[in-house]
């Protein structure tokens, strides 16, 4: 692996990126992160029929990216608990930011910029206090942190804007860990997940949580459809055979609505939805697990569920323009999903991660 300290000393670059388009870098439709043959980590770009635009070094796992609306910039966080970030020149291959979180946090793999790019924040762990905070990073500043907030929950896994570009909707998956437990989850009994909406000052508009008895089922993923719906995937941390719904949709000063799949196909998801996506017009949510090894697609107006796709090892998703998704798997597919069932596949000699990422995202 990469050595972290000689990888940021040859790669770091002085200035920002110039004020350039995507269209510079190859007009990438999604960003993801992925594991190469020879155990190198990468930042790869897609176009939208999966092909590689670019493929970008990074010295440790990625998670997820944070594309910027503007400039041909992605933000790409280490895996959790990861303590540092890079904001790359998508354009240029170079990395411009070094993002460390402050002592005593960690990043948690997700980050979102403000509507015209001149902030990004960051959902953090603030271990030793078992409390989640918002970091803010002035974009203009070399990426300087100029602030921070209560995230209103415990473990906020994600974020994203709202329509309103002016407001923030935050994923608090309620689990406590701290990095001298590792990865280990430190208050399953008594976890508290909720959805938080906040305005980017850091004022609570609003919360949601899950029923009482499903308390263990962690809010962790957040996409976005027409109109400001936002649906949420969860992973239940109870017992695999009592798992409740994996899919939240939820529109603000509305009752969340929670579905599944009917038996042996909820069954299959293995209590565990690790990403989730809303077709571009906003017909269809989908959730994945790489668990279980399939894509559940429900029809939002209707509140049912549509179908599965079957597909090893899938996990990232984003939706396709025009309807429908595509979708990454761990075993190097890219799969455009149409009508519950794949009508492309591009292969790569890589493992994709968890995320898939669309540029030009709000």
């Amino acid at each position: 692996m990469t050595d972290r300290r000689s990888f940021l000393a040859g790669a770091l670059a002085a200035s920002l990126s110039p004020r350039i388009g995507w269209a510079d870098a190859g007009s990438p439709a999604f960003l993801s992160a992925a594991q190469d043959r020879d155990g190198s980590q990468t930042l790869v770009g897609l176009d939208a029929q999966g092909a590689e635009r670019f493929r970008l070094p990074l010295p440790e796992r990625g998670h997820a990216a944070a594309a910027h609306p503007i400039r041909p910039e992605a933000t790409a966080f280490a895996r959790r608990p990861g303590t540092f970030a890079l904001v790359i020149d998508c354009r240029e291959g170079r990395v411009t930011a070094v993002l460390d979180a402050p002592e005593g946090r960690h990043f948690y793999g997700h980050g979102a910029y403000s509507a015209d790019g001149r902030y990004m924040y960051t959902p953090e762990n603030d271990y030793d206090a078992a409390r989640g905070v918002i970091g803010v990073w002035d974009t203009e500043a070399g990426y300087l942190r100029v602030g921070e907030f209560d995230s209103h929950g415990i473990g906020p896994h994600d974020i994203k804007l709202m329509p309103d570009g002016k407001s923030f909707v935050i994923a608090n998956g309620g689990i406590e860990t701290h990095p001298d437990s590792g990865r280990a989850k430190l208050n399953i009994p008594f976890m508290e997940p909720n959805l938080a909406y906040l305005s980017a000052e850091g004022t609570l508009l609003e919360t949601v949580a899950p029923p009482a008895e499903w308390h263990m089922n962690s809010i962790r993923h957040l996409a976005l459809g027409p109109g400001g719906t936002v649906a949420f995937a969860m992973q239940w941390e109870g017992p695999e055979a009592e798992a409740p719904p994996l899919l939240g949709l939820h529109r603000r000063g509305e009752a969340p609505v929670w579905l599944d799949a009917p038996g042996a196909e909820h069954a299959a998801m293995q209590g565990y939805a690790g990403s989730v996506a809303i077709s571009e017009d906003g017909v269809e949510a989908a959730i994945s697990s790489p668990r279980g090894g399939r894509v559940h697609v429900f029809d939002i107006a209707g509140a049912r569920f549509a179908g599965a796709i079957e597909a090893l090892d899938v996990c990232g998703l984003a939706p396709a323009a025009g309807g429908g998704f595509v979708a990454t798997t761990g075993t190097g597919d890219v799969l455009g999903l149409q009508g519950l069932r794949p009508v492309w596949t591009a292969r790569h000699g890589r493992a994709f991660d968890n995320h898939l990422v669309t540029v030009g995202a709000a």
